[in-house]
């Protein structure tokens, strides 16, 4: 589909003298208001930078001059020293032997270890709750098995209210 072109010299003079007139009012309008549309997009930018607190160096503790030793004694290691802050107990070494016991795709080392540890109950693999949904299931001991009754009767009249919006039962209802 072919466009028509009703241009003659005349509409092409308008257009061009259009097209220069435009550009020169940007032109105009830049030089006039390009500052202060820059500055207020600076603004924009600084208020939109997190608020950079300024880093502190630790301070070195004062060295007293070491006393001098007649026999050299091996330094304590980091992990005796210091104990590590975790929010869980460490992991019995039987239960880690499993990491490293097969692959996760035949259902051992990863997959095993973690079906163990999923097994522990909540308080033995962590020093206290850690967040709110914790608290429903911390002690509460192993689950208890319900047997279910076998009356008929008993589970239609456990299940419905004895007094309240099922008082009279529909007869639909009664056919389990």
């Amino acid at each position: 589909m072919s466009r028509q072109l009703n241009m003659d010299t005349l509409r092409q003079n308008f257009w061009k003298e259009e097209y220069l007139r435009e550009k020169m009012l940007r032109c105009e309008w830049h030089h006039k208001y390009g500052s202060m549309v820059k500055a207020k997009q600076k603004a924009k930018a600084a208020a939109r930078l997190p608020l950079r607190l300024p880093t502190l160096h630790p301070k070195a503790p004062l060295l007293s001059p070491p006393a001098p030793r007649a026999v050299p004694t091996k330094a304590p290691s980091p992990a005796l020293g210091t104990p590590i802050q975790s929010d869980m107990y460490p992991v019995p070494p039987a239960t880690r032997a499993l990491l490293y016991e097969g692959v996760s795709h035949d259902f051992q080392g990863r997959c095993r270890y973690l079906n163990t540890r999923k097994l522990d109950m909540p308080e033995m693999r962590y020093v206290f709750p850690i967040t709110t949904s914790f608290t429903y299931g911390w002690q509460l001991g192993p689950p208890v098995k319900q047997e279910l009754v076998s009356c008929k009767m008993c589970r239609i009249e456990s299940f419905f209210r004895k007094n309240g919006a099922f008082l009279l039962l529909d007869p639909q209802d009664l056919a389990l």
